[in-house]
């Protein structure tokens, strides 16, 4: 998380406020990068699982019920992903120290 405002502050180079903007956008797509990686896993592993399910048992109770799997998956990687975005960006935004006299 520190790495992130470090990269931020070399490319704002003292403007704050592109400073900030950095640290948005640098944290949205690393983590858009991380969901589209541990997604694909997610979805590889389910499509696995349902290969090997229909092996052994005939019965089409995966295949039926896969999208309401997925959709829980998906959703629960969103929100991990999304909780571990605000720290990244509460750790690394910079507010005004306040009007200087």
């Amino acid at each position: 998380m520190k790495r992130i405002g470090i990269a931020a502050s070399k490319m704002a180079k003292g403007n704050r406020a592109l400073y900030n903007g950095y640290v948005v956008l640098i944290s949205a797509l690393f983590s858009l990068f991380i969901f589209v990686i541990a997604g694909a896993s997610v979805v590889f592993a389910l499509i696995i699982i349902a290969t090997i399910g229909n092996e052994i048992m005939p019965d089409d109770n995966f295949t039926e019920n896969w999208k309401s799997i997925l959709t829980v998956c998906m959703v629960s990687l969103t929100v991990i992903i999304a909780i571990f975005n605000v720290f990244a960006i509460t750790k690394n935004i910079k507010f005004p120290k306040g009007i200087e006299k």
